[in-house]
């Protein structure tokens, strides 16, 4: 069995987890209560600027976002999931919540992605922000 890691860098900007360890627990947590199984996860944190350059060169989508997860396998959780700080700080703001709240929020979010819900139609985003709000509960309290 390959070795299970979820491990933090920075890009462009000086950012780094308050408490990694508990998070990386959190996040396996989900991800083994969902029926996945992880191989690797590297979140990278970075600005609005190296996100989107991300965003058109891969996605050709010339537009800000929170997240983009890359995902490597079908058969297991490896991905790469870029997360600008900027936009997240922005969003906590709009939507009156916590910075660490809605960072949790977006990082959860690309996990639920690789375990396969989706967020297109407005069902598969009710159910979406349904999981999320359920696994941030259970991790900030």
């Amino acid at each position: 069995m390959e070795e299970q890691s979820i491990s933090f860098h920075s890009e462009d900007i000086d950012f780094s987890l308050s408490m990694p360890e508990k998070t990386i627990n959190w996040i396996k947590e989900v991800i083994r209560e969902e029926g996945g199984e992880l191989s690797f996860i590297n979140y990278v944190f970075c600005s609005d600027s190296y996100l989107l350059k991300i965003n058109i060169e891969y996605l050709d989508h010339d537009t800000f976002t929170d997240i983009i997860t890359f995902p490597y396998s079908e058969s297991s959780l490896e991905s790469d999931i870029f997360i600008s700080i900027d936009r997240v700080k922005e969003n906590a703001n709009t939507f009156k919540v916590s910075f660490e709240h809605e960072l949790h929020r977006v990082m959860i979010h690309g996990v639920l992605h690789l375990l396969g819900y989706g967020d297109k139609t407005p069902e598969e985003q009710t159910a979406m922000r349904a999981k999320e709000n359920f696994w941030i509960e259970k991790h900030l309290n």
